[in-house]
């Protein structure tokens, strides 16, 4: 007869833990991020960072939400108070999850294809509904960990390298769009003088994060687009009020069209960038956190499957807005909660009309805020090996590093550039195996987990998919005979 034992509370409690739930730092980090359940932890946290610099951090990202926000609600593909309203929530709902500045962004590739062809509301949603859709599957189903199982790390730093290019190329043109110093074309508000010196005052306080650069630079945009609102005289479209979203339900072909045409394209981007890369950016942040792809991916899930039949635009995570927002001095969900609280209240209170101001901003600041955020981005791929006593591998690590980033800039399409990164790291992996005398001799680390994503799917500190066993006896004889051989020479 078989007995049946029932599982103690403890053990119930345990295994909630070993799921990923908490996602608290290792225990020997001096300050753990505490779990969404200890209230208590993380008001003490919270009132540690109760500063300007987390507030100024919370902008770090608008250079990327701003132009998009309003280029898609001019053009009628989304609404402007939906947005607003939902990207407030989301940014409350990922801070409470998972204690950092965890950014809520848009699609940036559906957004783009929107703007191209003229999407209408339910042909955006349909494409934000498809992707999210997929995401959230992959992620809860446990499949995300199996494909990125065997990414290796210069791949996810490819990647990482090559948004930080993409991001830099668009604050450039965020800058460009007024490149005036003088003559006709000059706009007081929006030109190289402001731009330059917005990016001086970033350069000369960049190793004093106490001072809200970010903060500064916003408010003067703040201002100089309430100036130029008063001056054309269009405050009077600007109506104070309750503002309500409505729903979207997008039609058959609506859904078809949208996904077919926009949703594909964003797919390897949102698994690549916004859960990948974002783990393994999050982990080089915060040493000693743990992020969980699953409940990544399930967040993207809820903020469209929700959002999007309301009128809003498809969001995510990104690795660009963490950088961001940890650039100019996010530590916590502090600052997640600030922002979101700001968005919700603009968004219900002012709605639609807040375009008459938006559509002011110097466009010149949010391309010096864009530029060096993703200049924060690119730091994190120097740290792109885990053989750094070996030059031969990280010879090869560089080569998998830059060819990765070169194909995501190149084509402009991450799901290449991962394609073209993974048949190098592969081709090299081979050519190893082949001529072992060339294995690397010093891994980091043994005994571990081959790929950035440990068996439970958190990140992990190996880094090497296709890895190279320890070292062996006779890696141990080579070691000597190349020993010998170096002291003959």
């Amino acid at each position: 007869m078989v007995r049946l034992t029932l599982p103690t509370r403890e053990q119930v409690v345990a295994f909630i833990k070993e799921d990923k739930w908490d996602l608290e730092q290792n225990s020997d980090i001096e300050n753990p991020i505490p779990p969404c359940w200890d209230l208590k932890g993380r008001a003490r946290r919270m009132r540690e960072h109760f500063t300007l610099q987390e507030f100024s951090g919370s902008l770090g990202d608008i250079g990327t939400l701003v132009p998009i926000l309003i280029s898609l609600t001019l053009q009628g593909s989304a609404s402007l108070t939906s947005s607003l309203f939902f990207a407030g929530l989301w940014n409350i709902m990922t801070g409470f999850i998972y204690g950092i500045p965890m950014c809520v962004q848009p699609m940036k590739s559906i957004a783009a294809i929107a703007l191209t062809n003229k999407f209408t509301p339910g042909e955006l949603a349909g494409a934000g509904l498809g992707v999210s859709a997929i995401v959230a599957f992959l992620g809860v189903s446990r499949l995300l960990w199996l494909i990125t199982r065997f990414v290796p790390l210069p791949v996810v730093k490819g990647l990482q390298l090559g948004a930080c290019l993409q991001l830099c190329k668009k604050g450039v043109g965020l800058v460009k769009e007024n490149a005036a110093f003088w003559g006709s074309g000059l706009v007081w508000s929006d030109n190289l003088w402001w731009a330059s010196a917005a990016f001086v005052l970033v350069l000369a306080v960049y190793e004093r994060r106490r001072v809200p650069v970010a903060m500064v630079i916003f408010i003067l945009g703040v201002v100089f687009a309430l100036a130029q609102t008063g001056i054309h005289s269009e405050f009077g479209d600007v109506h104070p009020g309750a503002h309500f979203v409505h729903p979207v339900v997008p039609t058959t072909a609506e859904f078809r069209s949208g996904f077919l045409s926009a949703g594909l394209g964003q797919l390897p981007l949102t698994l690549l960038n916004s859960v990948v890369a974002l783990a393994m950016l999050a982990r080089d942040l915060f040493p000693g956190y743990q992020p969980s792809m699953t409940h990544i991916t399930g967040t993207i899930g809820v903020m469209n499957i929700v959002g999007c039949f309301l009128g809003s635009m498809p969001f995510c995570h990104g690795s660009g807005g963490l950088a961001g927002q940890y650039f100019f001095g996010a530590r916590t969900e502090l600052s997640l909660y600030f922002l979101g609280i700001i968005k919700i209240v603009l968004g219900v209170v002012f709605g639609e009309s807040l375009l008459a101001v938006l559509r002011w901003f110097p466009s010149s600041l949010l391309g010096v805020m864009l530029f060096m955020s993703a200049i924060e981005l690119g730091l994190v791929a120097r740290n792109f090996s885990q053989y750094p006593q070996d030059e031969y591998r990280r010879r090869h690590d560089f080569v998998v590093l830059l060819i990765t980033a070169a194909a995501l800039v190149g084509f402009s399409n991450d799901g290449l550039g991962f394609l073209l990164g993974m048949v190098t790291a592969l081709a090299l992996w081979i050519h190893r195996r082949v001529r072992p005398d060339s294995a690397p001799l010093l891994p980091a680390t043994h005994g571990q987990a081959s790929s950035p994503l440990d068996t439970r799917g958190k990140v992990s500190a190996s880094s090497d998919s296709f890895a190279d066993p320890g070292p062996t006896a006779s890696d141990s004889r080579q070691q000597k005979a190349r020993a010998a051989m170096d002291a003959c020479c």
